[in-house]
């Protein structure tokens, strides 16, 4: 059987999985669609958490930044990882207690104003469009490589099954979808790792082969190889830095505030029996995290070792296969500055941007770019998206591994993009409809709002993931910044501080959302030319930035409600109902 026949057969039945589950755990009421009835055992809550957290950017995008960035990488493990920390401790649990369905229903209800919810929903929906931005062009890569379908087409495919389950099931379809998500993404990600950490290291641990000496006769350690091999070629040696500890700092603040912000990630707690449980379910949910979170430093630096071996100094006409296919799917391409057929991979860019093909071919066969030409000796491009999904092609691994790995990567991008879909819908038909504009409609019309919000929002996350503003992981670093400066300071002084009230939230919220997004906007969208450190405030990088943008929402929001009167009794009291646990009395 060939591979592109196993790639259908696996990506089918994972499909056709999927759709089954939603459809034999369709949501026939607002409660199981929002919150899946709040019955959700915490175990499978942790497994459907898990797959909900681990998207595009993990599955595909973080080991292949990795690869690339070195220890610069580390920020996203140390973030993304010590972010749920923070949500168990001081979120997850007290926002269960509050017994509603989502974010800005706390925010509403906490801060007794439409207003503040309103300003809720604004937040929640800036932050779910940024992150799915990345989900859906996630999906539109492995699509595109593995399905042999355009970028576009992919994309368009993957807005069809989400559709499907999403609008389906609702809250109840999604989290036993995700559970058999997760299986199938952890599995894709281990068996890839297993295989090339025994075929590097001779160690078929990832976690151990990364420490382990490379099984080539040189007596170097795998960090030892990729520094000297990286340096000889003019890059920055792989162990070491080159962001300020400033940036670095803030880069991981921010990926763990907005961790703790993330609606998509706190409404999976709304889903449990009870405050314990929440509690519980993120204990889990760390746990079925770090199986792929703590692999993917290895995969990172095995891929980079095999990209090197693979390509450098390769002639193109004999090309591994690998190259080609990602080549014809616009991933990877070959600039042939000295005429000599030999691909030389170097410190610097190859072209000004990324390629843009024509229908022309070069004396060696390759493709040719309309882009400008740069200075400098690097001949190959390489999108650091595909390092995991070309990881198995590289190492030559069976074609049931590539194909394994193609239905993961696609369970990682959907998983997420459904939960955030979901709560778009929720905020739009619950928050807006229900509790501020319409509270008159009935819970069939809420349902119906519900799931006409979910297709809208497919239709938009679809166009951005046609045109996203920037690769995978960075598309999501900015969404982690916009919920660390929006809704993490709301929610954290709603829970601890009986004095913040809904003048003072309201400030904090658009003061933190609008810096955070126009310092963004600035370098990534309007500027991008300017995007250097030497123009970035106190050093600090657009992916960091939301760390500045949460510290003004705290210290606008504490101004305003310092000078603004305090919050009525009934709001004081709902705040010691939710922080202390029920039944508690004097000793």
């Amino acid at each position: 059987m060939t591979t592109q026949t196993l790639i259908y057969l696996f990506v089918g039945a994972s499909f056709a999985l999927y759709i089954g589950i939603a459809i034999a755990s369709r949501a026939g009421s607002t409660s199981e669609f929002y919150v899946a009835d709040g019955h959700v055992n915490p175990v499978v809550n942790g497994m459907a958490t898990a797959a909900d957290w681990m998207s595009a950017a993990s599955f595909i995008s973080m080991a292949g930044l990795i690869a690339f960035l070195g220890y610069d990488g580390s920020v996203y493990l140390m973030g993304w990882t010590g972010g749920y920390v923070m949500l168990a401790l001081l979120l997850a649990p007290y926002l269960r207690q509050f017994g509603q369905y989502t974010v800005p229903d706390f925010i509403g209800a906490r801060y007794y104003s439409k207003a503040a919810r309103v300003v809720a929903v604004i937040c929640l929906i800036f932050i779910s469009f940024t992150y799915i931005a990345g989900q859906m062009r996630g999906v539109g890569i492995v699509f595109s490589r593995f399905l042999e379908v355009p970028v576009d087409l992919g994309v368009i495919i993957g807005m069809g099954i989400v559709f499907i389950y999403a609008v389906l099931g609702g809250m109840k379809g999604i989290t036993y979808t995700q559970v058999a998500q997760y299986c199938v993404l952890i599995f894709a990600y281990m068996v890839p790792a297993f295989f090339i950490s025994f075929l590097v290291t001779g160690n078929p641990i990832p976690q151990v082969g990364l420490g382990s000496e490379v099984a080539d006769g040189s007596g170097m350690y795998v960090l030892q190889k990729l520094d000297a091999t990286l340096t000889d070629l003019g890059f920055t040696a792989y162990t070491d830095g080159t962001k300020s500890m400033i940036d670095i700092f803030c880069i991981t603040a921010a990926l763990m505030i907005g961790t703790a912000g993330l609606p998509h990630v706190i409404v999976r707690f709304f889903t449990v029996p009870s405050a314990r449980d929440a509690r519980r379910s993120a204990g889990w949910a760390l746990v079925f995290i770090a199986l792929l979170y703590t692999t993917a430093p290895a995969v990172g630096a095995f891929a980079r070792i095999n990209f090197v071996e693979t390509v450098n100094e390769q002639q193109y006409a004999d090309a591994p296969e690998w190259f080609t296919n990602w080549e014809a799917n616009d991933l990877i391409a070959f600039n042939d500055r000295n005429g000599d057929g030999v691909m030389q991979y170097r410190s610097g860019e190859a072209f000004a941007g990324a390629p843009v093909f024509t229908e022309e071919r070069g004396a060696s066969g390759e493709r040719l770019v309309s882009n400008d030409a740069v200075e400098g000796e690097n001949e190959v491009y390489v999108d650091r998206d595909i390092m995991v999904l070309a990881n198995p092609e590289i190492a030559n691994l069976p074609g049931w591994v590539i194909a394994l790995v193609a239905a993961g990567g696609l369970a990682a991008a959907l998983s997420t993009a459904a939960g955030l879909l979901l709560v778009i819908s929720t905020s739009i038909s619950h928050d807006l409809l229900k509790q501020t504009f319409r509270p008159q409609i009935t819970e069939k019309g809420e349902l119906m709002a519900a799931r006409i919000a979910a297709t809208a929002a497919i239709l938009v996350a679809g166009y951005l993931g046609i045109y996203p503003p920037g690769f995978v992981a960075q598309v999501v670093a900015f969404a982690f910044g916009l919920a660390a400066a929006s809704l993490f300071p709301a929610i954290f002084m709603g829970i601890f501080s009986k004095r913040m009230n809904k003048e003072g939230a309201i400030a904090g919220m658009v003061s933190g959302l609008a810096f955070t997004f126009l310092y963004i906007a600035y370098f990534k969208l309007w500027n991008p030319d300017a995007n250097v450190a030497a123009n970035w405030w106190f050093g600090i990088s657009p992916e960091g930035i939301g760390v500045i943008g949460m510290l003004i929402n705290f210290a606008v929001a504490l101004a305003v409600s310092r000078v603004t009167a305090g919050p009525p009794l009934e709001v004081r009291r709902l705040i010691d109902s939710i922080r202390v646990p029920r039944g508690a009395g004097k000793a």
